[in-house]
């Protein structure tokens, strides 16, 4: 069992910034990447940042250069900056990890609750 846990999202105005947080724990044997994904209404799921083990990033066109993911691989907590947020990033966000389990386990998926950020005046 897997868990993870999830926070810092809010309500938050148009150019400010917010940083999520997102704790794995249980019985993970290595993690193979994390990454972040939102939910806005009406739309499908969508990948937002990613950070492999190895350090690679991928973002989404739509907040490069405004969102910084990294990882405190100590703690296997992955975090979320997002700066000069626009009303678009309005979603719920949610925490993704990828692991191994055992040595020889399969890649495997977990999801945190999901986190609510508003950007609104």
């Amino acid at each position: 069992q897997v868990q993870l846990v999830e926070s810092g999202g809010g309500l938050v105005q148009p150019g400010g910034s917010l940083r999520l947080s997102c704790a794995a724990s249980g019985s993970i044997f290595s993690i193979n990447a994390m990454g972040w994904y939102r939910q806005a209404p009406g739309k499908q799921r969508e990948l937002v940042a990613a950070l492999t083990s190895g350090g690679r990033t991928n973002y989404a066109d739509s907040v490069k250069g405004r969102f910084t993911i990294s990882r405190d691989n100590a703690k296997n907590t992955a975090y979320l900056q997002m700066n000069s947020l626009k009303p678009e990033d309005t979603a719920v966000y949610y925490c993704n990890a990828r692991v191994w389990v055992a040595q020889t386990s399969p890649l495997l998926d977990y999801w945190g609750q999901g986190t609510q950020v508003t950007v609104s005046s």
